[in-house]
């Protein structure tokens, strides 16, 4: 093995069932031999420094200090052979030289109690890391189990997308998107919850079920905005009832009916672009109302609007996870200049060239949620969205079956 640090995730493979972020937290940074190739060379160096300097000034007691920093990279297994390493080579260098009695005592005290701090320390940033793991992994795969997986496919379009949760500690975001395949044609919602943690999933959840429920209920795609907007001021009621933050959702709610045109009403949310004919612009929503959970501050009703939607086009729907990601300067991300050089590739493509220009741009340093929908008019006409669901996801089924429908 080279000598040198490693990734946790390298240094062994997860067994079946368990997860990798929490085996990840545990795992060594830095192999055995290559532990066991620096312990002996400091060690050798610092005996060397000692004989050198006599007994004038003792420099192997120095020693104790190594199980303090072994407890940074190593698992708790590894700290305690450094600190049993350490307290042998200390206390039998240092035995001979000494003569007194409490002297001795004393020599081994500090050595045994050093080195077992330093084991101490190495257990509790495990056990932190640990817990730190399991609760972000909750909160990921939750969200990743609300949120259907892309591409979704209904009778009148296909959605192409990415999803990337931030999944640094206290920064799981509540971005959210839903494709919903509705007597009156396919309505889509994509949406960006204000905050982090797992109070703007909850509203993001909130949202979602609402929208659901909504499109397949509603005839106007104003009053589906509606719906979504009392589920949101429910919640924020109840995060006020137990001392929590009332959140806002930006969200961007389209529906499509087959036709050239697609009806859009925007609530604070970015506008789409669309491409088409090798050209990008963004949509000019006129309408744009405040986002959801804040009707009250508005005397205004939402209402929907019409743009085009010329047949080989395709809406690029995103949040700003997108637009305010940042590189090494902290400049924003220049979507309006890259995007127009991927008009005329395919969806896939098009997701392709931005999520790789985007991590190139913020070198892959990421800041929130990342959710970027492309949607296109099917060209096979029609067929059955869920099977075709299914194709793209085998084994899959449940996750698909229990939403398909709607």
């Amino acid at each position: 093995m080279a000598m040198g640090f490693r990734r946790p995730a390298a240094s062994r493979t997860p067994l079946p069932g368990t997860d990798p972020e929490v085996e990840a937290a545990g795992a060594p940074r830095i192999g055995n031999r290559a532990l066991a190739l620096w312990l002996f060379l400091l060690t050798a160096a610092v005996v060397l420094l000692d004989a050198l300097t006599g007994d004038d000034l003792p420099v192997v007691p120095l020693l104790v200090v190594m199980p303090a920093l072994a407890s940074v990279f190593c698992t708790v297994r590894q700290t305690v052979c450094v600190a049993v390493w350490v307290t042998l080579v200390v206390v039998g260098s240092r035995v001979p030289q000494t003569g007194a009695f409490w002297d001795v005592a004393f020599l081994i005290g500090f050595a045994v109690i050093a080195s077992g701090l330093g084991v101490v320390a190495c257990a509790a940033r495990i056990r932190h890391a640990t817990e730190i793991a399991r609760l972000r992994s909750a909160a990921v795969a939750l969200q990743r189990q609300i949120l259907r997986p892309l591409p979704i496919a209904t009778r009148q379009i296909r959605a192409d997308g990415i999803y990337e949760p931030i999944e640094e500690d206290r920064l799981v975001g509540g971005d959210i998107y839903e494709v919903v395949d509705s007597p009156y044609g396919t309505r889509v919602i994509i949406g960006d919850v204000q905050g982090k943690g797992l109070p703007a999933i909850g509203a993001g959840f909130a949202a979602l079920g609402a929208f659901r429920e909504a499109a397949i209920r509603e005839p106007s795609l104003a009053s589906v905005a509606d719906m979504v907007e009392d589920a949101v001021a429910r919640h924020n009621a109840f995060s006020a009832e137990t001392g929590e933050t009332e959140r806002f959702v930006t969200a961007l709610l389209l529906s499509f009916d087959g036709d050239d045109r697609v009806r859009a009403v925007n609530c604070g949310h970015l506008p789409p672009w669309l491409l088409h004919d090798g050209t990008a612009s963004p949509v000019p929503l006129h309408l744009t109302s405040v986002p959801l959970g804040m009707a009250d501050l508005s005397g205004e009703a939402r209402s929907a609007e019409w743009f085009g939607f010329p047949a080989g086009a395709s809406i690029l729907a995103f949040t700003d996870g997108v637009t305010e990601a940042r590189d090494a300067t902290g400049a924003f991300y220049p979507l309006d200049e890259r995007i127009a050089a991927w008009a005329r590739r395919e969806p896939r493509q098009v997701l392709a060239a931005l999520q790789a220009d985007l991590d190139a741009f913020s070198g892959g340093v990421r800041r929130d949620d990342v959710a970027v929908l492309v949607l296109s008019r099917r060209q096979d006409g029609g067929g059955d969205p869920r099977r075709e669901a299914m194709a793209e996801h085998p084994g899959a089924e449940g996750a698909v079956g229990a939403r398909g429908r709607a």
